[in-house]
């Protein structure tokens, strides 16, 4: 079975011949300085850059993020959790450096097309949403008063992200159509939102409502990427007609039998407990058992709930992917729900 659909009819909850076995966040930095150590050839780069060559060289299915950037690589740099929109002029004197032109020829590269084609390599595409995007505008702390002493300027910013996501989506969509896509949000902490549901109806559920209809008319499945205990909001996304979430952080206490249990159709990506990837096999071997029985009712595919630490060793990760395939083969053995 060709990667590409594989990873449709998972998500699809149609029978597979197994899971996909695939990464989609890459390693972190230190991760693959410490591999490198270890065996890792040096010549593959840290970062997206090198996410699907070292993807090769482990052996794992291939996936590819089309990161879309709602700010031109003029935008000025700013320390992270800083921003630099305060009132509707600074704003405007940022316009230029907002919502840029893509350049396709770089963003999705010939090879990404051709291999996409093949069926070789899966594809993701990826926006800034609805609360993450005017939080980078504005810095954390703004973002927040924003809400309350800023909501015409908030909900203009949206307005304009939503023409802004309409564009791209529809012009990479046109090149290839992707396995899925993602809305970068990380709106919840371990303790769940950082907002509530009246103000998430006000603030984000008009301009998912605006853009989701599109997304699926293309055949993707639109997907929330919240770090963080999202549980308590899936219902929020779903009455906006989002189909998913990842990546299902397990310290934060994010239960993917709870979840489906809850939301039988939600997709999955990712719920593997990372925190036990340097703990020996068993202890790898428990966490699979774990996430089993949701793996066999289809609409999931298990991975590391996020970057994988550098605490984990190259050989530890080998060991990780022995189970993964094992684990894919044994949870495409499930009843698909549709």
């Amino acid at each position: 079975m060709r990667n590409c659909d594989r990873v449709r009819a998972t998500l699809a909850f149609e029978r597979v011949d197994r899971l996909p076995c695939t990464e989609w966040a890459p390693w972190w930095d230190q991760t693959i300085y410490r591999w490198r150590e270890e065996g890792l050839p040096a010549r593959f780069p840290v970062g997206r850059e090198g996410m699907v060559a070292i993807q090769e060289w482990l052996g794992l299915d291939l996936m590819y993020q089309i990161n879309i950037r709602s700010t031109a690589d003029s935008y000025p740099q700013v320390p992270h959790g800083q921003g630099l929109v305060s009132d509707v002029a600074s704003y405007e004197a940022l316009r230029d450096h907002l919502y840029p032109e893509i350049d396709w020829e770089t963003m999705i590269p010939d090879w990404v097309r051709r291999r996409h084609a093949k069926g070789e390599l899966a594809v993701w595409l990826t926006v800034e949403g609805f609360f993450w995007w005017p939080r980078r505008l504005f810095g954390i702390e703004r973002h927040f008063y924003a809400f309350y002493d800023q909501p015409e300027l908030m909900k203009r910013i949206n307005e304009d992200q939503v023409a802004f996501i309409k564009r791209v989506f529809c012009q990479a969509t046109d090149i290839l159509v992707p396995e899925f896509m993602t809305f970068a949000e990380d709106m919840s902490y371990n303790h769940g939102p950082m907002l509530s549901e009246e103000t998430f109806n006000e603030f984000e559920a008009p301009y998912f409502r605006e853009v989701v209809p599109l997304i699926k008319s293309r055949g993707v499945i639109p997907i929330v990427d919240s770090d963080g205990n999202i549980e308590s909001c899936v219902p929020w996304f779903l009455a906006c007609g989002l189909e998913g979430i990842l990546p299902l952080e397990r310290q934060s206490g994010v239960d993917v039998a709870r979840l489906r249990r809850n939301h039988p159709t939600l997709r999955l990506v990712g719920g593997f407990d990372k925190m036990t990837m340097n703990r020996g096999t068993e202890a790898m071997r428990a966490e699979w058992e774990r996430l089993l029985p949701v793996m066999r009712q289809g609409g999931f595919i298990p991975g590391c709930d996020h970057q994988t630490p550098p605490g984990v060793s190259l050989a530890q990760y080998r060991d990780y992917m022995s189970l993964m395939f094992e684990y894919a083969e044994r949870g495409a053995e499930g009843e698909a729900r549709r």
